[in-house]
């Protein structure tokens, strides 16, 4: 009975094949979990920035819109667990300074510059993305402003 070897020339192959298949489905995966962290952040700041203008036009006055306005945005950015290593909020309240009767409306603009340094381990991610978002909201009519 003779045994059936191997020819010397395939030795070692699948060492090299399985290297060249798990470098692209890393790369693959790794930005699969970028795009999607960045996805997900998105989707928050967008909300946040809903929130706030929703939450600035139901205000008496300016100065409670932006302060409104900025506590609405932190409850939802901490709600959806999003994490910004700065966080800014800006209200155009110009709205306010119309009279009563004229339609006027309320903007909201929500910046978060969303840290990745949880995914340090993946080269070529950047150490931040700044993510914006801009939403308006009408002011009623005939509130008194």
């Amino acid at each position: 009975m003779t045994r059936h070897r191997p020819l010397t020339g395939d030795r070692g192959n699948a060492p090299l094949e399985f290297t060249i298949i798990a470098v692209p489905a890393l790369c693959l995966a790794a930005l699969i979990l970028v795009g999607g962290r960045i996805a997900l952040a998105s989707d928050a700041v967008q909300a946040a920035a809903s929130e706030a203008a929703r939450a600035a036009s139901i205000s008496r006055s300016a100065g409670e819109a932006q302060a409104a306005a900025a506590a609405g945005a932190s409850a939802i950015l901490s709600n959806r667990d999003l994490f910004c290593e700065t966080r800014a909020v800006t209200v155009d309240t110009t709205g306010f300074s119309l009279p009563v009767g004229t339609p006027a409306q309320v903007q909201a603009t929500v910046r978060c510059d969303v840290a990745f340094t949880t995914l340090t381990f993946i080269p070529g991610v950047p150490g931040t993305k700044t993510i914006t978002a801009t939403m308006t909201s009408p002011l009623d009519t005939y509130r008194d402003r």
